[in-house]
């Protein structure tokens, strides 16, 4: 059998051209923007569009095994490795992630439901979807061709916001001493130690708005260093391991201006708009920077901005044998990424009866209270609106339709959690220490943080059998402190089974921490195998 069986069925694109099984498992890939020649047998070189592979090197082979297609198709885990680093390094912020997801989707013939709109007659059977809000969070989904209104849905959650520093409504502060710096605040524990003396650059959206009135959000990021925020020399004698003020101690510098004692006629920088507008509160020269980067050249038309720092350093596999990746933003990256990568690499076979879903929220790591957050009604009211419209006129959607879809559906809320620190092993509970490259963590936690149960685990086992994976459990010791996931908030608004099972990853909370080169890849080989799986597995169950 090809490995490319597990596509089954070709998808269609946004103009309704039927895309092929390689195809899609190149675009699942991400192969266009592979740095290295990939590999192609000559079964997918055939069935992948010229315009796909224009400008692209690559080699020709008659061995299916070393395909780099193939690869993808069969969810080796080693041909994700690549795709995840990059992923991670050209979108540094919850905007550009969520940008990345939908031109992806969009690729593969997903058609986006603008909230606002009236979704009736727009979904059917068979269909592949998608749906934003804030351009922080989005929801996907697929429906199965044997679909019938009241049947469930196999969902994952998980979050693609990561710890950040924003910056303040006025970010301009006086320069000190030479210093020109950046009021920025903590985006949960962002700013700790680890933040020290490090790489960082800025990105996020800009509002803008035309000259024709128009107001349109924009992304934008600066692809190098600009920021710093410097220790204190041990000379001193002041520590620097948690014992800082992060108002006052941990101000980022981001250029120098020694005008004052250069120049005997030296003047403040003036503002670049009049008092009230909201440039006027920014470093000029930052707006300077963001302008060119958008092509702006009339700097009022800047409106506001949502901008963070974030850690420049490139993602890089690394170990003896490259068997680790070193980057920002794992948590959780990693799992979200792997969730949706999963989604895209599903089956679609004619007797699919359920939905597919991924949702993936912003503000998890400070409590999901926003309308974007897990706490929100975003997922429960996507579900209830998609089953409204695929209800049409020959099924009445009311109560007894939600109700039967919620008791028929299985929740993955999907976070990273801890892998096993060799240096601190007498804080992990016994039998309850995650390696990395190995597989998915089951969570558990006796105080309901975490969602699963007897039951869950059960299901999700089958799976994890079903689909050659290996599954792992973790659970913290009694002396530790347990943190959350969106899983409890969803599972308990929806009424659904679920479980929380999230890849391991060293160093959370770090502005740099480690995974398993092998985990993206089987994270999306879980994650797909659940997606595929979890209506024949509750099919098991009376």
């Amino acid at each position: 059998m090809s490995p490319l069986s597990s596509f089954a069925n070709p998808s269609e694109s946004e103009n309704g051209r039927a895309i092929s099984d390689a195809e899609k498992a190149f675009i699942v890939g991400d192969l266009a923007h592979s740095s290295e020649p990939f590999v192609l047998c000559d079964s997918c070189s055939r069935d992948i569009p010229d315009h796909c592979l224009d400008s692209h090197l690559f080699i020709l082979t008659d061995d299916r095994s070393s395909c780099s297609v193939c690869n993808v198709a069969s969810t080796k885990p080693e041909a994700f490795t690549e795709p995840f680093c990059r992923f991670l390094q050209e979108n540094p912020t919850v905007f550009h992630a969520v940008g990345y997801f939908k031109d992806k989707m969009t690729s593969l013939g997903y058609k986006e439901l603008p909230p606002r709109d009236d979704w009736a007659g727009k979904l059917e059977a068979g269909g592949k979807y998608f749906v934003t809000r804030n351009g922080t969070s989005v929801i996907a989904f697929t429906v199965g061709k044997a679909y019938k209104p009241g049947n469930g849905v196999a969902m994952v959650a998980g979050h693609i916001d990561a710890l950040t520093a924003r910056l303040k409504p006025v970010s301009k502060k006086p320069t000190k001493h030479g210093y020109i710096q950046l009021g920025v605040a903590p985006y949960a524990g962002a700013l700790n130690e680890t933040w020290w003396d490090r790489d960082l650059s800025i990105g996020g959206r800009v509002i803008v708005r035309d000259e024709s009135g128009k107001t349109s959000s924009k992304l934008v990021k600066l692809d190098w260093p600009i920021a710093r925020i410097p220790t204190l020399a041990p000379h001193f004698g002041v520590g620097m391991m948690g014992q800082n003020n992060k108002e006052t101690e941990a101000v980022p510098i981001i250029g120098l201006d020694n005008s004052d004692i250069l120049s005997s006629d030296a003047k403040p920088v003036k503002p670049l708009g009049p008092p009230g507008s909201f440039v006027f509160s920014q470093p000029p020269r930052l707006v300077e920077l963001i302008s060119k980067q958008l092509g702006i050249k009339d700097h009022s038309q800047i409106v506001n901005w949502e901008l963070e720092l974030f850690d420049l350093q490139p993602a890089t596999v690394g170990g003896m044998d490259k068997e680790f990746i070193f980057a920002g933003r794992i948590d959780d990256k990693l799992c979200s990424w792997a969730a949706f990568q999963g989604l895209l690499a599903s089956e679609t076979n004619d007797d699919d009866g359920v939905i597919k879903l991924v949702a993936l929220f912003d503000d998890e790591e400070i409590g999901s209270l926003l309308r974007q957050g897990a706490k929100g009604n975003f997922l429960p009211f996507t579900i209830e609106r998609a089953v409204e419209a695929l209800c049409g006129e020959n099924k009445t959607f009311g109560p007894g339709i939600v109700g039967q879809t919620y008791a028929r559906s299985f929740l993955v809320s999907a976070d990273v959690t801890h892998a096993v620190n060799p240096n601190f092993l007498g804080r992990y509970l016994e039998g309850h220490a995650p390696r990395l490259n190995v597989g998915i963590t089951i969570a558990a936690d006796s105080n309901g943080h975490m969602t699963t149960d007897a039951v869950s685990t059960a299901i999700v086992t089958r799976i994890c059998e079903l689909s050659d994976c290996t599954p792992q459990v973790f659970q913290i010791r009694n002396d530790s402190r347990s943190g959350g996931t969106v899983g409890p908030m969803l599972s308990s608004a929806m009424g659904v089974k679920a479980i929380d099972a999230g890849m391991a990853q060293l160093s959370m909370h770090s502005i740099r921490a480690t995974c398993g080169a092998l985990d993206p890849g089987l994270g999306v080989k879980f994650f797909k195998g659940f997606l595929d799986r979890w209506e024949k597995v509750d099919a098991e169950w009376q």
